[in-house]
């Protein structure tokens, strides 16, 4: 019973990631004559062509990764806690599951939620990208 409410809050907890990951930031641009002469249309299609070339020219580090350090990081605090509450309490093995589920589950939580923030290179990037084609972008959401 207990595994199987475990296993539901993991379950729960990917399809979140899932949601998280289809709103990742994106530039936002200044009304300049640039864009008011192009459109937000083009606008659109070139900050998608310069966050493509960021990410082929390697200035994109994957934020995957940063939630799989996130998730054994919790796991590992977790574990450790509840095996020392499970100790003093007469279950060391069952406070170490216990402690090692909420663990993993929190630092999921916290990975994906944090997940869609754009690392700071791949920013400049696409930030330099934008402003050689015309555009003067002032920020990110």
């Amino acid at each position: 019973m207990k595994t199987a409410f475990a296993m539901a809050v993991v379950a729960l907890a990917l399809m979140i990631a899932q949601a998280s990951c289809a709103h990742s930031q994106r530039p936002v641009l200044y009304l300049n004559d640039h864009l008011k002469q192009v459109g937000n249309d083009q606008a659109q299609a070139e900050i998608d062509e310069c966050m493509r070339l960021a990410t082929e020219y390697g200035a994109d580090s994957s934020s995957g990764g940063e939630v799989a350090k996130d998730t054994a990081g919790g796991a590992a605090i977790g574990g450790a806690v509840g095996a020392a509450t499970g100790a003093v309490l007469g279950s060391a093995g069952r406070g170490l599951a216990a402690g090692a589920a909420g663990g993993a589950a929190g630092g999921l939580a916290r990975g994906v939620f944090t997940s869609d923030r754009k690392d700071p290179v791949f920013r400049q990037f696409v930030d330099r990208c934008l402003r050689e084609k015309g555009y003067e972008p002032i920020g990110w959401r």
